[in-house]
């Protein structure tokens, strides 16, 4: 097993160790330091992608567990973030916002994913594009801004947390959107 791929593998250890530290309550500063691994985790993304690509260590296993290890880890993190450790729901005053947000989100990447899918049987592959590499830098960073927020209950912190999420939803959609119109193709029945 290669470095990217030991890279990933340890993102995907964190996620667990993420999602207790948000919950384990009695730690002070617990969402903090929930944050702090989240970093981690969301820099060994950017970090595994860069060393396989500069030192061509791309492996199919690194292709496999590489977005799935991203999807997953970004997932946990705004589902934990619906509804907190008290059983209070993230910014109560607008209750619906944090939940729609995360459907959407959700179910776009479920969407990119699948018509992935789609496109690998045909032997077509989709690269990324950078409205997707903005959205995943800029969904990590609200979900970092979302976790300090909870830590410390300021009301401009929170109402920022609420607007970046907002405007990293509008981000997944119009990334997913443009992915599917670009490679349209993918849907095209062979004759």
């Amino acid at each position: 097993m290669n470095l990217p791929n030991k890279i990933t593998l340890a993102r995907i250890f964190m996620i667990p160790v993420f999602a207790v530290m948000f919950y384990l309550t009695a730690v002070p500063y617990n969402f903090v330091i929930s944050a702090v691994i989240f970093t981690i985790a969301a820099f060994t993304d950017f970090l595994d992608g860069y060393i396989a690509r500069k030192y061509h260590l791309v492996t199919d296993m690194g292709k496999f567990l590489d977005p799935i290890a991203d999807k997953v880890l970004v997932s946990t993190a705004l589902i934990l973030c619906l509804v907190l450790p008290s059983g209070q729901v993230f910014f109560p005053e607008y209750a619906f916002i944090a939940p729609v947000c995360v459907a959407l989100i959700l179910a776009r990447e479920l969407i990119v994913s699948g018509f992935r899918l789609v496109a690998s049987g045909k032997n077509m592959v989709i690269a990324a594009d950078w409205s997707g590499k903005i959205k995943t830098f800029f969904t990590d960073v609200t979900i970092i801004v979302m976790l300090i927020s909870l830590q410390f209950s300021i009301d401009w912190l929170t109402i920022t947390a609420v607007i970046m999420l907002v405007l990293s939803t509008l981000l997944t959609v119009y990334s997913g959107a443009e992915c599917i119109i670009k490679n349209r193709a993918v849907l095209k029945e062979n004759k």
